[in-house]
């Protein structure tokens, strides 16, 4: 491990002023003598700071945050003095309209995320571009350009972000046995995907693919075609910025697909009505052949499959290529989360802030917060670190709140659990060798465009959802209440119902590189 500054603040310096609970203003003055001592030690940097979640439960909930032992042992590693909150992302629009705003505001997200409440905008806070530059060599070393960019407002960079160096995180599964009873290569293709469904049918398999409804972490087919209906998956065409589903064509073709594994029962007849829950009893019940999920979930299928089936093997395989060489699921945002300091908070006590992100890409803060404390959650044996795994839920929740606070890092997947995890190997793999060389990129926009809200209908609410309208006429659809050949007809929906001020304003954002992002390659 690499030996790392700790963040520090001088001890000559007071802390800024600020609104609300800022707690800057009462570090005390030290003696020129103090000062001037080579061995005195410095004095912790002093600040409040919260983290984002979306959840009203959990570890923080059940103890004193700030007394807590990952807290205090996050403050001897840093030399800082945390005032620290948990704040529900859901919650802090009541928390800046209070102005009971900490020095340091953590968000999920952009810099102009609704969550943000306009703060970035409003001038809340400071621009970090200098000091990050003076402060931070690990992170202008580390973090993508596109990262930077969904961290930034007009051009300046405002927050510093845990960030994906691979956008592309989710996977197809297969249950493998299955597929050596079938006597079948992995599908490459579309026509190959169907025709190992159709197997796995006349195997028995109860769903040969894993459908659900609105077609969420089942939009295999609409990967293969690049027709995916979300937020972030806008495409120039013409000169305009327009959804993705305006290709008829390729549309047309991926919902023929969709039809066809209905029609011939390759999905449950029932997908529209699935619910979440549903959908993954039926995967972990080994009902299910092929699948779409997040690729840390490798660990709970390959635990709970073989357990209801036994010899089952389940394995990730590349998504099946369209006709045009497409494959896989939607890119992410670049960041999962940021951190903005107030503006109020003084200069030299936002340096030492940044130190404090900049540590968080450290071999010691990565040890610190994926193993905790030596002694206590892990022990180094023969030079190999053993860690205790939790047991149960309350540990478990425990282990989450400490990858809560570490901020400021590479988050596609946590390298360094990977070393001591049986699938770790496997999963890193196909991580760097499968999501890698696929996903489809896409055009989005912070803050979000302001015709979507005046017209939720054809706006899509979230980074994987399709808008209702779009949404309503797939199903009907695949489902053969309307015919597919009517594509053009939804289009024009769209248009009249909100789409064309959608698409108006998208062109004009993207001209004039107001708040543009970029998923995956452009």
């Amino acid at each position: 491990m690499k030996k790392v500054a700790v963040v520090a603040l001088a001890a000559a310096l007071s802390a800024g002023t600020m609104a609300g609970c800022s707690t800057g203003t009462t570090e005390p003055q030290q003696t020129a003598a103090a000062t001037a001592a080579p061995e005195a030690k410095k004095q912790p940097t002093k600040f409040s700071i919260s983290y984002p979640t979306t959840s009203n439960t959990g570890y923080h909930t059940r103890v004193d945050i700030n007394n807590d032992k990952w807290v205090k042992k996050l403050e001897e590693l840093t030399n800082t003095d945390l005032t620290l909150k948990i704040t529900e992302v859901s919650k802090m629009g009541l928390m800046f309209a209070s102005n009971d705003v900490p020095d340091v505001v953590g968000s999920l997200g952009t810099a102009t995320d609704k969550a943000m409440s306009g703060s970035v905008e409003a001038g809340m806070f400071m621009p970090l571009d200098d000091l990050l530059k003076q402060n931070a060599p690990n992170l202008m070393k580390m973090v993508p350009k596109e990262a930077w960019e969904a961290v930034s407002y007009n051009g300046k960079i405002y927050g510093i972000p845990n960030w994906l160096n691979n956008p592309s995180r989710r996977a197809t599964f297969i249950r493998t046995d299955l597929l050596e009873k079938a006597g079948l290569p992995a599908p490459k293709t579309v026509d190959e995907f169907l025709n190992v469904l159709r197997k796995f049918k006349e195997m028995g398999v109860k769903y040969p693919y894993g459908g659900r409804e609105t077609l969420k972490y089942a939009d295999t087919i609409l990967g293969a075609y690049d027709v995916l209906p979300y937020k972030e998956q806008f495409e120039l065409v013409n000169g305009q910025v327009v959804p993705k589903f305006f290709d008829v064509d390729n549309m047309t073709k991926a919902l023929s697909v969709y039809k066809t594994m209905y029609d011939e029962g390759l999905m449950a007849k029932e997908f529209a009505t699935t619910s979440s829950t549903d959908w993954l009893k039926n995967i972990r019940a080994g009902e299910v052949g092929i699948w779409s999920s997040n690729l840390v979930s490798l660990n709970d299928f390959r635990t709970n499959i073989p357990n209801a089936v036994k010899g089952a093997k389940v394995d990730v395989i590349s998504s099946p290529k369209g006709p045009d060489g497409k494959s896989g699921y939607l890119m992410y945002l670049p960041v999962t989360s940021a951190h903005y300091i107030n503006k109020n908070v003084k200069p030299e006590t936002a340096a030492e802030i940044v130190k404090y992100f900049d540590w968080m890409s450290s071999d010691e803060a990565y040890k610190f917060f994926t193993f905790g404390i030596e002694g206590d959650t892990y022990t180094v044996v023969d030079g190999k670190i053993k860690y205790k795994e939790p047991t149960n839920k309350e540990e478990q929740e425990e282990q989450d709140h400490r990858g809560t606070l570490h901020s400021a890092h590479e988050s596609t997947v946590n390298r360094l659990k990977m070393e001591t995890d049986p699938n770790g190997p496997y999963i890193l793999d196909a991580f760097d060798n499968i999501l890698a060389h696929e996903g489809l990129s896409g055009i989005g926009f912070a803050p979000d465009l302001e015709a979507n809200s005046k017209y939720p209908d054809a706006a899509s609410p979230g980074s994987d959802a399709a808008p209702k309208i779009i949404m309503d006429h797939m199903i009907k659809m695949i489902y053969g209440k309307e015919p597919i050949s009517d594509w053009p007809k939804v289009i024009e929906e769209y248009k009249t119902k909100g789409g064309n001020e959608i698409i108006k304003e998208a062109t004009d954002r993207y001209q004039n590189k107001k708040g543009v992002l970029f998923l995956g390659k452009k």
